[in-house]
């Protein structure tokens, strides 16, 4: 791994919460700072659509407009997330189209022929198409404590920054129900109708319900979380990552690589050689399924395909950057669920 890529957050690492390749650090704030409110929830209606606009954010930070924003330009898997809940975006950055110019897994199931996508990849963001947007605000996750915005390039941080104000929703050390309700509280602060949305939300509930039963079940059953990329397989412990968090504490039971083996993923992960990949006991594995990753059916590795889990076919997707509407966070319980109902003691 090159020195950019082994720095601060690597991309690696927080992929390899699923993922492959580099990632630096980034930071922009904006905003006015506010501590003295736990609150997150538009002070105005949302249903009116109009009129002054305030959201503190995980950051602490408090963004006041005068109107509920209208130009908006988001991480691709939040603007996915706001789409669901009935909130367009004008503008993403982010894994947004595949390299034949279908949509990213990422985008959910937006119309990405109707977003301006001002950077695809990472390191990538037109500072100049940011800007005709207009944008009233960004909107990105964050993935460490100091509120680094998830896909804004160090190079060109401070020029965003200035052209409109951020706001940061965290999805690090936590489980998935926190940014949920975040990103919840978020659209309905942008107008949109939660009414509509509360079916998603009961069906959550009633998937992690069946998940908590199914782990109870079978709590013999190993799970390993992977992630692959030409050279190395990744394994990822359940601290971090807000799915995996999740999971564990409905009594899933997983691999957990030892802290002294995850210090190069900064606590993320695990890398192993391909000649290692063997190295953890899996009933059931979960890949990443992002389009940085190789895909299980791509693997060609034959001690891939010689893991216990690979041979009995109890290997299912995992989504370690959810789209966070409940809508699109019911599948991942219930395919887990699934997987522990149907799975064999292989390992």
């Amino acid at each position: 791994m090159s020195n950019a890529r082994a720095n601060h957050l690597t991309r690696r690492g927080i992929l390899a919460a699923g993922g492959a390749l580099g990632l630096g650090a980034v930071l922009a704030a904006c905003g006015d700072d506010d501590s003295t409110s736990g609150g997150s929830k538009s002070t105005e209606s949302a249903a009116a659509k109009s009129g002054p606009w305030t959201f503190k954010d995980d950051r602490g930070t408090t963004v006041k407009l005068d109107k509920i924003p209208a130009n908006i330009v988001a991480f691709t898997g939040v603007a996915a997330a706001l789409y669901d809940y009935g909130v367009q975006v004008k503008g993403v950055f982010g894994p947004t189209k595949t390299t034949d110019g279908k949509a990213d897994v990422q985008a959910g199931d937006m119309d990405i022929t109707k977003v301006e996508v001002i950077g695809n990849v990472w390191d990538e963001f037109n500072v100049e198409k940011y800007a005709a947007l207009a944008p009233d605000v960004l909107i990105s996750t964050t993935f460490d404590n100091a509120g680094t915005l998830w896909y804004v390039p160090e190079a060109s941080k401070d020029k965003i920054a200035k052209l409109a104000p951020s706001v940061a929703v965290s999805v690090y050390d936590r489980q998935i129900t926190a940014p949920l309700e975040r990103m919840w509280e978020l659209a309905e602060s942008l107008g949109a109708d939660m009414a509509a949305a509360a079916d998603a939300k009961k069906r959550f509930e009633t998937a992690a319900t069946r998940l908590r039963a199914a782990a109870k079940a079978k709590p013999e059953i190993k799970v390993m979380a992977g992630s692959a990329s030409d050279q190395l397989f990744y394994v990822s412990g359940t601290n971090l990552s807000i799915d995996l968090e999740y999971f564990k504490a409905l009594g899933v039971n997983f691999v957990e690589p030892p802290e002294s083996a995850k210090a190069e993923g900064g606590g993320w992960y695990e890398s192993l050689s391909w000649e290692n990949v063997d190295k953890y006991q899996a009933d059931i594995i979960m890949m990443d399924d992002r389009s940085s990753t190789i895909q299980p059916a791509d693997i060609a590795k034959p001690t891939w395909k010689q893991l216990p889990a690979v041979k009995a076919g109890q290997v299912i997707s995992r989504s370690p950057e959810p789209i966070l509407s409940y809508d699109k966070c019911v599948p991942l319980l219930e395919n887990l669920a699934d997987a522990l109902e149907k799975a064999k003691k292989v390992a």
